[in-house]
């Protein structure tokens, strides 16, 4: 019987929920430490920008004022897109946990709202657009276009996790899966229209949102209002998120469901006890749900906007760190988690620890080169032909990146294992906290990486290849570390207990 009967109710258990959390966290000192650095990072954002010269003035400013409006409109369609791929949210409390709880829809709603900030492509899209405010505004009127960006950034994710309940209504329904699927799709191929017909910029930048960016200099009085407005707008989105949660939570998760309870008819034994074991993980990867639509999500989206955009090879570069550091979040941080209880079974095997550590690690490369290779593929249709030097450059930067992120994904995964149930749609491999952390991390030498191999792509063809040399002796090193750690019993056994737990 539901005990939250009203919006007090949930607060208060959304408050005890948290504490929970709170309490859960291993290392609180480093968790306190990670909130001051990104609490001081917004801060730095709001504020640092304004000292720069030409900040508020004609011309940078002026220019930079022109992209506001898709800025704005941009953030809203990434929020919608992240909250619809994640089935409506993150959650509080995992599934199973959460089982044993009197949690309400109410809620749940509540906790995936609270839980949004907590993700890395959503604070850096949050600095960028603090930074461009302060910038263009300069320091007159400062505290009121702050105030209206903050506001815009809250409306908008109340708003996205309405729509992202209401998407997953459709998806729990008959035939639903396949519905939302072809309206990913027609979305996707809309927007890459919109995009060649040249429309796609001048939609962003009209509506609400240029109304909204012209507001930003805090000079108008029309700002106060803008941000009043805003602010109730929100408080209604919260309110009305909870109807479509309702309906969302109280359907059966029929892509969940699906794979929980469908039959796989045996196949004939490979030929050795690691292609058996590779088979058994890639299973693992490919019948759960978050993975299937983050892996649908991170390789394709990126590559229609390199499509769209018509980008060149110079930029396309930057894409494959970006793609596999995102899809190492997918799983890879916490590789073991794969096997949740049945980790157990596992280490019954007569295979050797060896063995299952590089039938786990092939599967994760696979995974990785192959999101990032359907990205550039998609990206180089409309790219042209790469020089050889080019061609060369790619080829090296997806091996390099592939085993830099492979060998820091493993090891990872040895150092602080989580138990995680990756069959809901809603569940990542980590504390929302520890997320943040990982994915800053990862995109960042990534991307670093990219960059040089960039630079290096328009000189000779084997410079490339030399300097990839360094870059792999460092992540096969790393690597090998990871192996010895999980070959010895008592690091593994740490790790086994910790995911069957």
């Amino acid at each position: 019987m539901p005990t939250a009967h009203s919006w007090t109710d949930s607060l208060t258990d959304l408050g005890h929920l948290l504490r929970f959390r709170a309490q859960t966290v291993r290392r609180p000192r480093a968790t306190a430490i990670a909130a001051i650095v990104l609490l001081a990072c917004t801060f730095g954002a709001m504020i640092l920008p304004t000292q720069v010269d030409g900040a508020g003035l004609a011309g940078r400013a002026e220019q930079l004022g022109d992209y506001l409006p898709s800025m704005l409109s941009g953030f809203l369609v990434l929020s919608i897109a992240s909250a619809v791929s994640s089935g409506g949210g993150r959650e509080l409390l995992p599934r199973d946990q959460a089982a044993i709880h009197p949690i309400t829809a109410t809620t749940e709603h509540l906790g995936a709202l609270a839980l949004s900030p907590l993700n890395f492509a959503f604070l850096v899209q949050v600095w960028l657009l603090l930074g461009a405010t302060a910038y263009i505004g300069g320091g007159d009127g400062w505290l009121v276009a702050q105030l209206l960006v903050l506001v815009w950034i809250a409306f908008g994710t109340a708003l996205a996790q309405a729509i992202g309940w209401t998407i997953e209504i459709v998806r729990r329904s008959e035939h639903g899966v396949a519905v939302v699927r072809t309206l990913g799709v027609v979305g996707a191929l809309l927007a890459v229209g919109l995009q060649l017909s040249g429309r796609f910029v001048p939609l962003l930048n009209g509506g609400p949102t240029q109304r909204l960016a012209s507001l930003i200099d805090g000079k108008d009085e029309g700002a106060w209002v803008a941000s009043l407005v805003l602010l109730g707008l929100t408080a209604l989105m919260v309110f009305v998120g909870v109807v479509p949660a309702r309906a969302a939570l109280g359907r059966p998760p029929r892509d969940e469901l699906k794979v929980e309870s469908g039959s796989h008819p045996a196949r004939a034994l490979p030929a050795s006890d690691g292609a058996m074991l590779a088979r058994i993980d890639r299973a693992s990867v490919w019948r759960s749900v978050p993975m299937r639509r983050g892996l649908i999500v991170l390789a394709v989206g990126p590559g229609l906007v390199a499509l769209a955009g018509a980008m060149s090879w110079t930029s396309v570069m930057v894409l494959p760190g970006l793609v596999i550091s995102g899809v190492a979040l997918l799983f890879g941080v916490n590789a073991w988690c794969l096997d949740g209880r049945g980790v157990l079974w596992r280490e019954s095997l007569p295979v050797s620890p060896r063995g299952v550590f590089r039938a786990r690690a092939r599967v994760l490369a696979e995974v990785l080169l192959g999101a990032a290779a359907l990205t550039v593929l998609l990206a180089s249709m409309r790219a042209g032909m790469p020089s050889p030097a080019q061609a060369v450059t790619m080829v090296t930067l997806l091996a390099v990146v592939t085993l830099q992120v492979v060998a820091v994904a493993m090891s990872w995964s040895g150092r602080r294992p989580f138990a995680v149930n990756l069959r809901s749609a809603r569940a990542t491999p980590a504390p929302p906290l520890v997320m943040v952390g990982y994915s800053s991390r990862l995109a960042l030498s990534t991307t670093f990486t990219a960059l040089i191999f960039s630079a290096a792509s328009t000189g000779w063809w084997w410079l490339s290849p030399v300097l990839a040399v360094p870059f792999l002796i460092f992540s096969l090193l790393r690597l090998r570390r990871a192996e010895r750690r999980w070959v010895a019993p008592v690091p593994r056994a740490v790790v086994v207990m910790a995911v069957a737990g």
